[in-house]
């Protein structure tokens, strides 16, 4: 019976959990057993005697009739039949033609001069018909050439079938090496995710819809004379929901979608990579019109010729010459469109990004505030809520969260309020789901001294009383001196999305993170190591300033940023020593008038860093409320710090 067109049966067939496939191997080495064994027994069925008991039993009552030497190594004794009697050689009949019994000999010459010895011992007149013969065990012989061929081969299969399964083809045929580990899905088995599981992609999907839509209905497109692209390649930080637009691409298109990830190509055998691509792209057109989706595009696609690449590793170049051949070579690749995804597009290879192979480059970035409520909003969906949730204070609360971290305080949020035995998932629980996943695991069990936790009061309280006090400081929503992770304490803003900032909005910035050292100066008179966080982000913050924004006077509206990346891979600087001590001395004069202005501010409101610092060391927590209450209220603040 012939299979459908276009149906991969390999998705279809039960996976045998044999280690080599089906029952076959183990009939056929069953069948070897058996002959072995035969050829065993078939050989012990004569009774073994010892040369003593041949020569005074048999021999010296001359009932030997035949002395044959089999292979100069063993004698078979034939007895005259007349001789033959139940009391002296029970269980042999008359009518058995022998041999009868054997012993093994030394060497020929020995065993004649025995034979010889006993005529004259017994004064025989004459010895037995000796005769020598060749015989050849073909079944021993077969064996003994088959069985080690079989056993190098059942071990090497069993190799195979364990890399194989670890790659997910079930490694039941060692010659699907060069197959691709492809996975189907098509009318019959079809991905459930939609595009209206995907939110706040909206640019993104409509350049995806098209694509899905040239494949529902073609002839809108091509009537005009335009072609749809060869490919498209998402890009985007980690979590923003390229492979969750794959899924939604497969679930509506009516097309095959063939999925793969860009890792399964290499392979530690050499050829493996580019003969997968081959066989990808021949079962895609088998199927066109069709889509493939490479998942981590990045694994075949590194740049060639880079100073930091592994020039050893061929294979990896191999695949990707042959995946730039099957995009866009002298053939032709009519009806199949190639999705990939990655987030390392600055390391791909130039000639793979080309128009013409990825004709279309899709960025995926991190969701702003409206594209975060609707995320939100999606993920909300299965949850049990109370009428106290507030989908905007929640977007507002995540600044810089991907899809996948908003998923993942809304699963949060849940757990919480399941471990308490709530009915319903309250605000509150969203708020200690955002804590955890931002500041860690709370352990309020963390041994501090008293000296120390002295020490962290002061140190948040010096942030929250400068941030206060700021202009374009981000709006304070709580401080805590519970441990949290790897930190000792924290302040939680309401922070406010820009797409620029002002050289006042880096300063501010600055300052409010030298709050804490500060205050420690201020009010121990010496300064500790809990500033480590803070120091390393006033750093990158004034080095950005000064050698990226041109922000500097003295350096100038100069920017030493490369987009392309080429000097991150080179031992080279784009500026010279000269350049270099100059941005290390205006990076330390903005560090240093940042922190005096810090100092200042926290002398004009010493009486109100003292009170919450206090406060803290009496609840460890300050919330909104009693911010207000200690510095009154703040003049500049956010639109939806109000609902706080």
């Amino acid at each position: 019976m012939s299979e459908e067109p276009g149906k991969d049966t390999s998705q279809q067939r039960p996976k045998s959990k044999l280690p080599f496939g089906n029952m076959y191997w183990i009939y056929l080495v069953i069948i070897l057993l058996l002959f072995s064994q035969y050829s065993r027994i078939s050989q012990l069925a004569v009774e073994e005697i010892t040369w003593n008991a041949f020569e005074n039993k048999i021999i010296s009552d001359g009932d030997a009739a035949l002395i044959a030497v089999v292979n100069k190594e063993r004698a078979e004794i034939t007895l005259h039949s007349d001789r033959i009697n139940s009391e002296k050689y029970p269980g042999i009949s008359p009518s058995d033609k022998g041999p009868h019994f054997f012993f093994t000999i030394g060497s020929v010459e020995s065993f004649e001069n025995r034979i010889y010895a006993a005529k004259d011992k017994y004064q025989l007149e004459d010895i037995p018909e000796i005769k020598f013969v060749n015989r050849t065990n073909w079944i021993a012989t077969i064996l003994s050439w088959v069985l080690p061929i079989m056993l190098f081969l059942l071990l090497w299969l069993f190799i195979i079938g364990r890399i194989g399964r670890s790659g997910g083809t079930g490694g039941m045929n060692p010659f699907d090496f060069g197959k691709s580990k492809v996975k189907v899905f098509d009318t019959d088995n079809r991905s459930k995710v939609t595009f209206e599981d995907v939110a706040g992609l909206d640019e993104a999907k409509f350049e995806v819809k098209e694509i899905v839509e040239f494949l529902k209905n073609p002839d809108q497109y091509t009537r005009l004379g335009a072609k749809i692209p060869k490919g498209v390649i998402l890009v985007g930080p980690p979590g923003t929901g390229k492979t969750l637009m794959a899924k939604a691409v497969a679930g509506e298109a009516n097309v095959p979608f063939l999925h793969i990830s860009g890792s399964e190509f290499v392979e530690m055998f050499v050829g493996v990579g580019a003969s997968r691509v081959r066989d990808l792209f021949q079962k895609a057109k088998e199927k066109a019109p069709s889509i493939i989706f490479i998942d981590e595009i990045d694994a075949i696609g590194r740049a060639r010729g880079n100073a930091l690449s592994l020039r050893s590793n061929d294979e990896r170049e191999s695949t990707l010459n042959q995946l730039l051949t099957e995009m866009d070579g002298f053939g032709t690749n009519t009806g199949v469109i190639v999705l990939a995804a990655t987030n390392r597009a600055d390391i791909l290879d130039k000639a793979l990004l080309r128009p013409g192979r990825f004709d279309r480059h899709i960025y995926l970035e991190l969701p702003n505030l409206v594209e975060r409520k609707a995320i939100f909003k999606v993920h909300l969906k299965p949850l049990k809520l109370s009428d106290t949730i507030d989908v905007e204070l929640l977007a507002a609360q995540t600044p810089g969260f991907s899809g996948a971290d908003i998923a993942n305080i809304c699963n949060e949020a849940a757990l919480i309020a399941a471990r308490q035995g709530k009915p319903e998932v309250e605000m509150a629980d969203f708020v200690s789901a955002t804590d955890r996943i931002i500041g860690g695991l709370e352990k309020k069990s963390k041994i501090i001294s008293p000296q120390e936790k002295e020490i962290i009061a002061y140190h948040e309280a010096g942030h929250a009383t400068v941030s206060w006090y700021l202009e374009h400081a981000d709006t304070l929503m709580k401080v805590s001196i519970v441990p949290r992770g790897k930190s000792l304490g924290a302040a939680w803003y309401l922070p406010e999305e820009h797409q620029i900032y002002t050289e006042s909005q880096f300063k501010d910035r600055i300052c409010a993170a030298l709050g804490g050292r500060a205050a420690e100066e201020l009010v121990f008179g010496e300064v500790s190591s809990g500033a480590l966080d803070d120091l390393e982000k006033v750093t990158k913050q004034a080095y950005t300033m000064v050698a990226y924004y041109g922000l500097d006077e003295k350096i100038g509206n100069i920017s030493f940023y490369d987009s392309t990346g080429q000097y991150e891979q080179s031992l080279h600087r784009p500026y010279s020593e000269a350049t270099a001590e100059m941005i290390d001395e205006e990076v330390r004069k903005l560090v240093a008038e940042s922190y005096e202005r810090t100092l200042s501010i926290l002398k004009s409101h010493r009486s109100q860093l003292d009170e919450l610092a206090l406060l803290l060391l009496k609840k460890e927590i300050a919330l909104k409320e009693d911010l207000v209450q200690i510095f009154g209220v703040r003049k500049h603040s956010s639109k939806l710090s109000s609902k706080t």
